[in-house]
Formats: C-alpha cells, sequence, structure tokens
C-alpha cells in the first residue's frame, strides 16, 4: 500500500502537483514536481512525491533514486521509507524492502501501512511467522484493517494453515460482507480443505462480485474439476479463456475435456498452447499422452521426456551418474530407476530383457515390496529399495527406456510373462484355493485403488456393483483386494461373496502367489492388473470412461498383455454397461 505522508502545510505549486497527483492527472503532477525541483533540488516533498509517482507508473530505478535522495535529507521521514519499502519490493529486492519498513516502523511503531507492507514482504520471503506476527500485531491495534486482515488470511494460506486462514477470511466477511479478496480466498482455503462443495459455493459469490476476474475464473474451474464435476470446469475455463487467451488455461480446457472421456476433442487446446508458448511442458506433456493413447509410440515416447518440467512430476535426482541417452550399454552397469505408481514399474519392467541384451548389467530400484517380484524378471541383475547408487556407469528413469530403445524395439514389447513368483511364495495357496473352489472356476476381483490416485474416485468402484456376478454359474470368487476399500466387504450389501485370505497378503508377491492359482483377474486399473498381465495370467480390466492413456483408444484388447479384455464405460460413472458385459462374456465362456 502506498503511503502519502501527512503535512502541515504545502508551498501552492507542490499543493497544486499533489492535488493533480490524487486525481490522476500524472503527466500534469509530474511537471509540477519537476518544475519545483528544478528551483529547489532539495525539496524533499517534491523528491518524495515524483517518487512515489514514477513507482506507480513503473519506473522503480528512478523511483528509488529520487526517494533515497529525500531520504538523504530527511533520515526520518517514516512514510518515506515505507514507499522506498514499496519500490525496492517492486524491484525485487525484498530484503532492503524489509529492512526500509522496519525503518519506517522503528521511527513511527503505529505506522499501520509500514506494519502492513512488512507482513507481505516478509511472506514473499517466505518467513510466514513474522509475517503472520506482524499483521496479527497491526490487527490487535486496529482491528478493521481490512487489508492486513487479508494478507493474514494469505499467510496462513502460504503456510499451508488452512483451517486458520479460512477462520481469518471468514472474520473479514463478517466485517466486510462484499469483499471480493475474502470470498475468493475462503474458496480457496476450502479448496485445499476438501470441501469442494463450499469452495465452488465460495468462489461463485466472489465472482458475482467480480465475473472478469482471471483468477477466480480459473480456480472455480479447478475447484470443480477436483470435485469431479468435469463438463462444469471445461465451462468455467472456457470463460476464463475469454478474458485472456493463456497457455496453462488452454491445457486446462484439454484436461477437462480428456476428463470426461472426449478424448479426440483435447488435442486443438494443446497445439494453441504450444502456439503461445512453444516449450510449454504441461501441453507436451498431455500431448504425449494422446499420441501415446493413439498407438503414435515414437512420437508419444519423445513427448514424453519432458514430464519432469511439468508440474505432474518431481525430477528424479541420481547425483554423480550420467543419465542414459541411448549410448552403448555393452560391459556398462545401468540403474533404471522405477518411477509413477507400483503399476507403472511392473509395466516398464518388460524392457529390462533387452537392454541386458544389449550388454548391460541391469540393476532396478524399486519399491520394498515389489522387490523380489521386479528381481524375476530376465535381464535384471539384482532389484533392490535401499542402498548406494553413485557407482553406476549410467542411470534411467524406468519410463523413458522405450524412448531410448524406440530404434530397438517398434511399437510395444509384448512377451509375457515376464515375471514371476518363486516356489517359496506359492507355499500352501494352492491346496487352500482348491480347497475352497474345487473345479469351480476360479476369479479374482479389485474394485478398488489407491484412494490418492488423482482419478481414483472414478476408476475405483463400488464393490455394491458387482452384484451382477453373483448370478454366473459354476465360479468360486476371491478377494485380492488390499486397502481401506476391503472394509466393503463387511459393510456392502453386495450379492457377490468372495473369499477374502488377504490376511496372508504382505506385498505384491504374496498377491501374485494368490494369482497364480486363479484362472481369471477382473479388477479395476490399479497394479494388480499389470501384476496380473505380466503373471501371463489372463485379465479382465474395467476402465472408467476418462481411461488412462495406457488402455488405447478403441480397443478392448490391450497391446501390453496379450491375455486382457477390456470393458469401458460409455458413461462416466456409470458401472452397469461394463459389468453387463463382462457378466455376459463370464456366463457365455
Amino acid at each position: 500500500m502506498m503511503n502519502t505522508p501527512a503535512m502541515n502545510h504545502f508551498s501552492a505549486p507542490l499543493a497544486v502537483a499533489l492535488e493533480l497527483h490524487q486525481t490522476g492527472h500524472m503527466a500534469e503532477a509530474e511537471s509540477g514536481y519537476r518544475a519545483i525541483l528544478e528551483e529547489r533540488p532539495d525539496h524533499v516533498d517534491a523528491l518524495h512525491y515524483l517518487g512515489v509517482l514514477l513507482h506507480q507508473r513503473g519506473d522503480n530505478e528512478d523511483a528509488a533514486k529520487l526517494l533515497d535522495r529525500a531520504l538523504g535529507l530527511a533520515p526520518n521521514a517514516s512514510a518515506c521509507w515505507s514507499n522506498r519499502g514499496l519500490v525496492a519490493a517492486a524491484l525485487g529486492d525484498l530484503p532492503h524492502a524489509v529492512a526500509c519498513y522496519e525503518r519506517a516502523l522503528a521511527i513511527d511503531p503505529a505506522f499501520s501501512n509500514a506494519r502492513n507492507n512488512l507482513g507481505t514482504a516478509l511472506q514473499q520471503q517466505g518467513r510466514f511467522d513474522e509475517s503472520i506476527e506482524q499483521h496479527k500485531t497491526l490487527l490487535a491495534r486496529d482491528p478493521d484493517f481490512i487489508d492486513s486482515r487479508l494478507n493474514l488470511g494469505s499467510t496462513l494460506a502460504s503456510a499451508k494453515r488452512y483451517d486458520e486462514a479460512l477462520a481469518v477470511y471468514r472474520e473479514t466477511l463478517a466485517r466486510d460482507p462484499s469483499n471480493f479478496h475474502a470470498h475468493f480466498g475462503e474458496g480457496n482455503a476450502l479448496r485445499e480443505l476438501k470441501r469442494f462443495e463450499e469452495a465452488v459455493a465460495s468462489l461463485q459469490r466472489a465472482l458475482a462480485l467480480r465475473p472478469d476476474h482471471f483468477e477466480a475464473n480459473v480456480n472455480l474451474g479447478t475447484t470443480l474439476g477436483l470435485f469431479g464435476k468435469f463438463v462444469e470446469a471445461e465451462t468455467q475455463y472456457r470463460r476464463a479463456l475469454t478474458l485472456r487467451d493463456d497457455p496453462q488455461i488452454h491445457v486446462c480446457v484439454g484436461a477437462a475435456i480428456s476428463s470426461q472421456g472426449r478424448f479426440e476433442g483435447e488435442e486443438p487446446h494443446y497445439r494453441r498452447a504450444l502456439e503461445l508458448a512453444p516449450d510449454h511442458a504441461d501441453a507436451q506433456h498431455n500431448l504425449a499422452l494422446l499420441e501415446l493413447r493413439r498407438g503414435n509410440f515414437k512420437e508419444g515416447w519423445a513427448l514424453h521426456e519432458v514430464r519432469w518440467r511439468s508440474s505432474k512430476y518431481k525430477a528424479i535426482q541420481i547425483p554423480g551418474v550420467p543419465e542414459w541417452r541411448g549410448e552403448p550399454l555393452q560391459g556398462r552397469t545401468l540403474l533404471v530407476v522405477g518411477e509413477q505408481g507400483h503399476g507403472d514399474m511392473m509395466q516398464f519392467a518388460r524392457y529390462m530383457p533387452v537392454l541386458a541384451q544389449m550388454g548391460a548389467t541391469v540393476d532396478m530400484r524399486v519399491p520394498e515390496n515389489i522387490v523380489e517380484l521386479i528381481q524375476s524378471v530376465p535381464g535384471v541383475h539384482r532389484a533392490f529399495a535401499h542402498g548406494p547408487t553413485d557407482h553406476y556407469d549410467f542411470w534411467t528413469p524406468s519410463m523413458s527406456v522405450p524412448h531410448r530403445l524406440a530404434e530397438h524395439v517398434s511399437g510395444v514389447l509384448a512377451e509375457t510373462p515376464y515375471m514371476s513368483v518363486s516356489a517359496e511364495r506359492i507355499g500352501s495357496w494352492p491346496a487352500r484355493v482348491t480347497k475352497l473352489a474345487g473345479t469351480r472356476r476360479k476369479i479374482g476381483i479389485v474394485w478398488a485403488g489407491s484412494p490418492t490416485f488423482g482419478n481414483d474416485q472414478f476408476r475405483s468402484m463400488p464393490f455394491a456393483a458387482w452384484s451382477p456376478f453373483a448370478e454366473v454359474a459354476n465360479a468360486e470368487w476371491f478377494s485380492l483386494q488390499k486397502g481401506s476399500a476391503r472394509e466393503q466387504l463387511s459393510n456392502s450389501e453386495c450379492a457377490l461373496k468372495p473369499h477374502d485370505l488377504t490376511d496372508d497378503i504382505h506385498d505384491f508377491a504374496d498377491t501374485a502367489a494368490l494369482i497364480e492359482q486363479l484362472d481369471l483377474v477382473i479388477t479395476v486399473d490399479t497394479s494388480v492388473a499389470h501384476l496380473a498381465g505380466a503373471l501371463g495370467k489372463p485379465v479382465w480390466v474395467l476402465l472408467p470412461a476418462n481411461y488412462d492413456w495406457r488402455w488405447m483408444l478403441d480397443r478392448d484388447d490391450s497391446p501390453w498383455y496379450p491375455h486382457a479384455r477390456l470393458f469401458k464405460q460409455t458413461m462416466l460413472g456409470d458401472w452397469t454397461e461394463p459389468v453387463a458385459r463382462a457378466k455376459a462374456a463370464l456366463m457365455a465362456g
């Protein structure tokens, strides 16, 4: 906030210039200030006000020079120190801005604007606790200082203290019910607290006050998307595009279209984003997934290499080891680092034999609960979860391997099985399963994946949706479900009553041992689909309408897993049809 020093009197020319300045006649005001300074180069107030004017115009370097001259002549001018802090902040020198505000407050501890500005500068430096303290000090003395209250809410949100931020925004609204920024901040805090319906209502109230606010339109679209309201999110993002032709929002529109399962409608928005920003990583990444979905693997894998620059991924680092970019591997050691989810790591372990055939000693770093299975993959010298990684010739992320092998492997490497489970793990599973199933068809099921997965509300099923399978004759069902969704077995009214032996499943190797005793696995899109596929087991995958790229466009089979069948929704959220088709296929087979 800009500060205007109080003055007991003005000379007539200064009073005229100041009046012009305050009424927005900036050119005339500047002429007035400069005329004064021609006659009195040491006129503190003219130097100060002209510096303020130049700052308001964006000429901060010249503003700094004028304010520094004024402060050299009047070192106890608290308002000038505070304004010098604003100029320093505009120039990106936040430490100097903080020093200026602190100097202003040392002169006048009751200077509210300076304390508010100090809190803002501290927030911008990530010094959240200090920022919060400044705003609370100010508000204890002046509870109706709305800007400081809003800045306190913003700082609390930056510190991820969303409950406290929400309380501050609501206190602001109690004092100023029509404050756009308070409604906006309240909506954003509610979104972070995953209170999506309330967040939508807050952001809608903000937009009722300022319909053309770009960020509020965008944030409402994002909140609707997180809430699974993709059609409404698309509408909101398109509204934002009428306000600003922004590359990131074109990506958001494309993603909202894809999230509805309208895959061929997303590309124009990624192309437009790349016209506006040719290196836009999110647009390139989403376009990569679209190309992979289409089966254009060479183009897709090349584009997929930008994923580390996109907003969705955190780059992997192996200090001191060069990343493999296709160099000869004969006699070299190569560390392959598993990335993304367990299913992704299992899926791309299929390329390890090719790397070994090229002469590499291949180790793979993966989570502990799949180490044993990855160790079983031909070509893997050693799988491990922990230990030193600095002694390799090269390293590579697992999902970069198909791009580096594009000249050696065309399309998809589809040989299965490429994973196995040891006799020790098999143990007593055959006898236990046979005792329960006899000669009946043995089918394992999974109805839910990890609830932290972004699309989990659509890729996972309620267990009750499996009721129609109870009508399939001569079948015995086995639950492979782990995690919190397992509770649905006892709480659901589902007609299907599978055996639940998962108390004895402690990692994926145990799951694999049970799968090996089954005739078929039916699962939603989770890691068990990849595990069954890698084991060469028949697997049927029930997929939402906005299914993942790897299940490909317009296919009910999978190039990744020759023994897989896909049952895709035609309407997002409606499992009736894919379940009915899978049930009919079971009864026919």
